[in-house]
């Protein structure tokens, strides 16, 4: 077979649009036909600059980042990065860099996107003058703005409205500049610009139209703006964002044809006037058009792929329907929506009462949607996106579709059902409706994180994720997959319904609940569900006996349970505040105990290690030197995070840490649907991150900025300002507000992310909420909260001083002996215990109990009745572990079906003994328990699986006499021996038993 080298493809920029093509090509190009080499001119490979603005919030740059670093060299890409590649010689086809490459290629693509457009005006090489393009431009523009007040941004487009934001964050008087006589003007008209105004200026922005600028004054830095009126603006910092031009300098450099109005000219196959050249994104010029959106460069990015992977696909223009959200205001421009009064028809609803302005262009029968441009309320905008797209007329009239009467039925118009296959729902990534659909069908994706990463839609502007979550519900229903929304088959009702039925019927225990309003004897999924909603309401101790066993184990021990069983001690260390006398005692608990400590990320002392049994007195010792529980087991407020503040920092404006200390005594110990945490930051310099947590404060000249529904967890996302500048009462107000109504609204195991993204009207209907009162019931809100405050008890404390709440820690309910919980971590361990070698097991005699000799198989037992405590040892729908021998049991009192259950305590997953801490309940008919640590869950009665894993559990018979508890056994020493070589045993259960035995 004759070998050929791969061709070698050379893409010139490695910004959203040229990594798209690479990340395409890597898809596409199985056979690895070519080899790509990619030219990044900045200091970090791609990132997304569409969320540019962000970087404000977290001035983090790797949290813009598209791709890993390590994702390049995977997959073969040799990436020339901090590199600009400098000269195409078309002769000998090699590209030539600043840093002194010369690479050969047989094909380039050019991606090297636009520059900012800075018009030649005297003094606008001032200091204090800035674009508006790259990280580095928004890192100056943070430090220079650090001693500026005045702020002006020349540009009333997208990118201009975006850096007058940012220029306003940084607590600047914003002013918008713009030469036009409207905002946006190439998406709205002089009506939807009104409305955009008046909602910019409504924050405290101030927006001057029609303003030319001629020059700019100052001695070598910027001060004042003179206006082509005469009329002058005192500013100290400008960003110029005046609109964008293409970076062709190598398509001039090599000659390669233009395009009248800048960009190398393209055909419909994307390549330039050189066959061997292609150009993507906004260095391109097609049909005459230089598209200045990701989503027609990603279009061409695909394409050109496409094409040289042996597809025939050409690119015919792009779609500029947009949707974004500035300063909190919804602005989007769908279809064509510029067209002669010949051509169309409009109609128009302009509600200066709800500051919202819709206009619609119609064919002049009425029939079809052509487009149009929405701002202040954008919620419709992927069904009449969909609705310009089609050919088909309309299913009601134009009247209908605006919101204005008419006849027809706006709910079912334009519905997910009606669409068609090729409708395109993701204008970003051409993500089409049936694309999606196979997705679910064929594929088996069922949430909307799997449709992302499968294909790709809502991972560009996110403006068509209602569309895409109504498809993934339509499409589950059509399955059979998501009519059902109930809690689990023991409720028939989801989370926040149980929570109404809870409050309203004064519910107080699970018991009275699934009596009263489900069926069977619970689960892991209801337990601790129901568990969370009791304690959210009535603040009752979660280890009172009517509550123990509902918990998770990390709540059911008050610490975290860690690999192979153990557990972590983290006291509460309020606002990171600590002295050196509780310093040190946790220094002298951890060496006393041989914990191991680690600082962690919430400002808090972590000591694991622990077992169960030494948790009460440790904390004995802690409670009596001033700690208290820090809650880091619980789905529940966890820590405050503060900066130094005004206490010590040069730059603090606010007590930091004061008000972090008093949210986090306020709010400790708050049960919610998943965990919660804080950040107080005492300046806009935000160093305690209060923008990626759920609840984030930062200190102003004039109060507090609030920000709300951020989180840090496996899928980031920033914080949303709630309201600005308020002081620390009114902010706790708000706070006592949101946290109930998140805790009464969202479902189980929901962060507030994930609750805010799916809230019907999102951040403006929260707003209405919380801060206007809309729904009337922010008087409950506020006193369900400070009830919760008044009665909070620490939980540990609690335990401490409770003889009855101690015993439940005990590693044994018939003994006070001690093993070491730890997970088995051996070589013999990977094997099952038939394939052990045979000189470690086969010599191996062992006496019972009546003097016959058995094997390691356990043969010529004798099983007798033995007592392992009395009922009052065990927990109410629950376990304890208790010692036979060197073998360890779990015995359950599952009360609530009137029978006890006894298995191996090894879980044979992890070789943890930990199955004793598993919850209790039923599938079906079948009694199960869960493993606190995987929640594997395994039949009390076979000890098989129940999830169909190769794994199983010993089983063995229990009876109650007189209030003594009793399992049917043999001797010590044959179930020791018994138990390793075992069929159930998948993984060498109780193995470190087995190899003492052997080893003997």
């Amino acid at each position: 077979m004759i070998s050929h080298d791969p061709q070698t493809i050379v893409v010139i920029g490695n910004g959203m649009v040229g990594h798209r093509f690479v990340e395409k090509m890597i898809e596409l190009d199985v056979a690895r036909q070519y080899r790509i080499v990619t030219f990044c001119e900045e200091p970090r490979a791609a990132y997304d600059r569409v969320g540019l603005t962000s970087f404000f919030a977290h001035r983090d740059a790797e949290k813009l980042m598209i791709a890993r670093m390590d994702w390049y060299q995977e997959n073969g890409v040799e990436l020339h990065i901090g590199d600009r590649a400098n000269r195409i010689d078309r002769e000998s086809q090699t590209v030539y860099s600043d840093r002194g490459a010369a690479i050969k290629y047989d094909k380039i693509v050019l991606a090297t996107g636009s520059y900012p457009f800075v018009p030649n005006i005297p003094g606008v090489k001032h200091r204090g003058v800035f674009v508006y393009r790259t990280i580095e431009d928004l890192e100056q523009i943070i430090a220079y703005g650090q001693n500026c007040k005045r702020c002006a941004v020349i540009g009333g487009g997208l990118l201009g409205l975006e850096a007058a934001k940012a220029a306003y964050d940084l607590n600047m008087e914003t002013y918008v500049i713009e030469f036009s006589s409207r905002l946006m003007p190439r998406q709205l008209d002089d009506a939807g610009s009104d409305v955009l105004i008046e909602k910019i200026e409504a924050l405290g922005l101030s927006v001057l139209c029609n303003k030319g600028t001629k020059e700019i004054l100052g001695d070598g830095k910027v001060e004042k703006m003179v206006f082509t009126d005469d009329s002058t603006l005192d500013v100290d910092m400008i960003i110029v964002s005046a609109g964008i031009r293409p970076r062709d300098e190598l398509g001039k450099q090599c000659e390669l044809e233009l395009g009248a109005r800048g960009g190398v000219a393209v055909n419909d196959s994307l390549q330039t006037s050189d066959p061997n050249i292609y150009a993507i994104g906004e260095v391109a010029s097609h049909a005459g058009m230089v598209y200045g959106l990701v989503a027609p460069g990603y279009e061409m990015a695909e394409t050109a792929a496409a094409n040289f992977c042996g597809e025939q696909r050409l690119f015919q223009g792009a779609d500029m329907s947009t949707k974004l959200k500035l300063m909190g205001c919804d602005v989007a421009s769908f279809g064509q929506y510029e067209l002669p009064a010949d051509v169309a028809k409009p109609l128009v609803w302009n509600d200066p009462f709800q500051g919202t302005y819709k206009k619609l262009l119609f064919t002049p029968d009425g029939k079809r949607l052509l487009g149009g441009m929405l701002v202040g309320d954008a919620s419709d905008y992927g069904t009449l996106l969909i609705l310009s797209k089609s050919d088909a007329p309309l299913p009601c009239d134009p009247a209908t579709l605006i919101g204005a009467g008419g006849d027809g039925d706006k709910a079912a118009i334009g519905g997910v059902d009606s669409m068609p296959d090729s409708a395109q729902i993701c204008s970003c990534n051409n993500v089409t409706k049936g694309r999606i659909c196979e997705a679910i069908r064929d594929e088996g994706v069922d949430t909307v994180g799997g449709l992302k990463m499968c294909t790709k839609a809502g991972t560009g502007c996110g403006g068509c994720m209602p569309l895409v979550n109504d498809l993934l519900a339509a499409e589950l229903k059509a399955l059979g997959k998501s009519a059902n929304t109930d809690l689990c088959e023991h409720f028939s009702h989801t989370r926040q319904e149980l929570y109404e039925i809870v409050q309203l019927k004064q519910i107080k225990t699970f018991n009275d609940l699934i009596a009263s309003h489900g069926r069977g004897h619970g689960c892991e999924i209801c337990k601790p569900a129901v568990a969370s909603i009791l304690a959210s309401l009535w603040n009752d101790q979660i280890l009172e006996p009517q509550h123990q066993t509902l918990q998770d184990s990390n709540d059911r021990f008050l610490a975290n349970i860690q690999r192979g069983g153990s557990y972590s001690v983290v006291p509460r260390v309020p606002g990171g505040e600590i002295t050196p006398e509780k310093l040190i005692v946790l220094g002298e608990v951890a060496k006393k105990y041989n914990l191991y400590t680690k600082i962690t990320g919430g400002q808090r002392v972590d000591l694991f290690g622990a077992q169960a049994y030494e948790l009460p007195d440790i904390w004995e010792e802690l409670v009596d030197a001033g700690f208290e529980s820090g809650h880091a087991y619980g789905k529940s407020v966890r820590t405050v995070k503060s900066c130094v503040g005004s206490t010590w920092c040069r730059y603090g404006v606010g007590d930091s840490v004061g008000f972090a200390i008093r949210i986090e005594e306020r709010y400790r110990g708050l049960r919610s649907p998943h965990k919660l945490k804080f950040a107080v930051s005492g300046c806009v310099r935000e160093c305690a991150e209060a923008q990626c947590k759920d609840v984030g404060l930062i200190a102003t000249e004039n109060g507090y900025n609030l920000y709300v529904c951020g989180n840090g967890g496996a899928k980031p996302r920033h914080a949303d300002l709630l309201i600005a500048d308020i002081d620390e009462e009114t902010a706790i107000k708000y706070i006592d507000r949101f946290l109930i109504y998140y805790i009464k609204t969202a479902d189980k195991l929901t962060r507030t992310a994930t609750w805010l993204e799916k809230l019907d009207g999102g951040l403006d209907h929260l707003r209405e909420v919380v801060i206007d009162d809309k729904l009337g019931v922010a008087e409950e809100l506020e006193q369900q909260m400070q009830y919760l405050v008044d009665t909070y008890k620490c939980e540990w404390k609690e335990v401490v001083n409770d003889p009855e709440k101690r015993k439940w820690f005990r590693q044994f309910a018939n003994s006070e002996d001690h093993q070491l919980d730890i997970e088995l971590i051996h070589q013999r361990d990977q094997m099952r215990p038939a394939d052990w070698p045979k000189e470690n097991v086969a010599l191996v005699e062992l006496k019972g109990l009546n003097g016959e000799t058995i094997d390691m198989n356990g043969q010529a037992k004798t099983l007798s009745w033995v007592k392992v405590g009395s009922v009052a040892d065990f927990p109410l729908d629950g376990g304890s572990a208790i010692k036979y021998g060197e073998t360890q049991i779990a015995v359950f009192n599952f009360v609530s079906q009137g029978k006890w259950y006894a298995c191996q305590n090894m879980c044979p997953h992890k070789n943890a003994f930990v199955m004793s801490r598993g919850m209790i309940g039923t599938a079906g008919d079948t009694p199960k328990v869960a493993c606190p640590l995987h929640k594997k869950t395994f039949s009390l009665e076979s000890g098989e699986c129940i999830s169909g894993e190769d794994y199983a559990v010993k089983t063995f018979p229990v009876k109650i006499e007189n209030d003594e508890v009793y399992l049917e056994l043999p001797p010590e020493a044959v179930l020791d021996a018994e138990l390793a070589t075992d069929k159930h045993c998948i993984r060498g259960c109780d193995a470190m038993n087995a190899l003492q035995l052997a080893e003997t």
